[in-house]
């Protein structure tokens, strides 16, 4: 599927802000800490978490339903549990997937 570049870490999240906004490794520690806690906890608490410029992220309830084991076909009950999802802000999406400009589809 192309080339992978790499995986943004906690600690590059950190670096980066380290860099960009001039605090000391220590401090950017605790605030992508506290950033990340934030955004867990709203979750868990069943908020949704909007970005501006980034997206949202959004819970979604999924009822109990019933299940099959594809390997040996025996029925099952699947629980009824909650998926988080995220929205990409259209700022996002043009950043990751440019338009095609006239004449450059592909099939």
């Amino acid at each position: 599927m192309g080339d992978r570049v790499g995986t943004l870490t906690r600690a590059a999240l950190s670096e980066a802000l380290e860099a960009r906004a001039g605090v000391t490794a220590r401090k950017a520690d605790r605030l992508v800490d506290g950033i990340i806690a934030r955004i867990s906890e709203a979750l868990e608490s069943g908020e949704q978490v909007k970005i501006t410029g980034f997206g949202t992220f959004l819970l979604h309830e999924k009822a109990a339903r019933a299940g099959r084991n594809p390997r040996t076909g025996k029925e099952h009950v699947v629980t009824a549990r909650r998926v988080i999802g995220f929205r990409p802000s259209a700022g996002l999406r043009a950043r990751v997937s440019p338009p095609l400009k006239q004449g450059d589809r592909s099939t």
